[in-house]
């Protein structure tokens, strides 16, 4: 019982640190910072997946914020965005 509060216990800790680190998406290119790149994703789903893929790998490529440059597809998504830091 106890390693399961422990378990648990970890698991809110890294959900929250994880979110904090999270880049942040914008609408236009954020003043004093500067283009780090850019990252593609694809997804089966829907806009809302893809724009989560792309968050993920924004935010693994540690840029602080980025911002959906192209999107298209129907039944498969595609998507590009440019990363920020």
């Amino acid at each position: 019982m106890k390693t399961i509060a422990m378990t648990i216990a970890a698991l809110t800790l890294a959900t929250a640190s994880f979110s904090t680190l999270a880049a942040t998406e914008v609408q236009s290119a954020p003043a004093g910072e500067q283009t780090i790149g850019t990252v593609s994703a694809s997804s089966n789903g829907d806009l809302s997946t893809l724009q989560s893929k792309l968050n993920a790998k924004a935010t693994e490529a540690g840029a602080s914020s980025y911002r959906i440059i192209g999107a298209s597809g129907e039944n498969h998504m595609y998507g590009t965005a440019e990363l920020y830091k």
